[in-house]
């Protein structure tokens, strides 16, 4: 899948050592971007992203940080612009849903994690981003990766992940009217049930069994059936005029 105005854009991807980050990553690398490859944990799997990359026919940097941590956020930012030399696509991928857990059993640390890694590591990479875009002056774009659970509340214990997902939506809606100005376009991807190590870690295969059952394509879905929404997006070519836009890929479980 090839987007030629891609070919050389300055990418930073977060949370792209697996799963859906790392595809959209690798997509990128096809078109020829350059692309910081963000990762916390996993520095061994990043390396294959970035290799993969490379081999694609991009260029890639490995970019190491907690999203979660104060500041943290901005400082991948700052350094994914310290290696590229600039920064025109921000993608947002990373986050997590940590574990499902009753409301009454929910204690302040793990809320305070979920906020931190979901909400507040968003807010601070759009901030720097947003400074970084206006400083070059010609524009940009942000996708920030949101889910199905932020329209329709997820399963049960999900409660402050899917609170965080809609604050995603809803932040990026307000954030594209703000700097459309500055021809910086800003919507989100949001994915339903994906195969990835975070739904097998969160839901059980009888959860996942009773979810499927009312998707309409009969399946979950795969991190590479998110990559060309993420690239139609990244693309002036393909969408110069689509912002503030909440796009789901979900096989057809919820149609808004």
């Amino acid at each position: 899948m090839q987007f030629e105005d891609l070919k050389g854009k300055a990418c930073l991807v977060t949370g792209a050592s697996r799963g859906i980050g790392a595809a959209i990553a690798r997509g990128l690398g096809h078109c020829g971007a350059h692309v910081a490859v963000h990762y916390r944990s996993g520095r061994n799997e990043a390396e294959r992203v970035a290799a993969d990359v490379a081999a694609a026919g991009g260029k890639s940097v490995l970019i190491a940080g907690d999203v979660a941590e104060r500041g943290g956020a901005g400082r991948v930012v700052e350094a994914a612009v310290a290696a590229l030399g600039r920064l025109d696509i921000l993608i947002n991928n990373a986050g997590d849903q940590i574990t499902r857990c009753p409301i009454v059993d929910t204690p302040d640390e793990l809320f305070d994690r979920q906020i931190a890694t979901n909400v507040r590591s968003v807010f601070e990479a759009c901030r720097a981003g947003v400074r970084q875009m206006r400083a070059q002056g010609d524009g940009g774009v942000i996708i920030n990766v949101g889910s199905i659970a932020g329209r329709t509340g997820g399963g049960i214990g999900s409660q402050i992940y899917a609170g965080a997902k809609a604050f995603v939506s809803t932040f990026s809606r307000s954030l594209a009217k703000e700097v459309a100005a500055d021809r910086i376009r800003v919507n989100v991807l949001s994915p339903g049930v994906i195969a990835t190590d975070m739904q097998d870690r969160v839901s059980t295969p009888a959860q996942i069994a009773a979810t499927v059952a009312s998707i309409p394509m009969g399946r979950v879905g795969t991190s590479d059936e998110c990559v060309g929404t993420c690239l139609y997006l990244c693309s002036d070519a393909a969408s110069s005029y689509v912002t503030g836009q909440v796009i789901e890929v979900n096989g057809g479980l919820l149609m808004p």
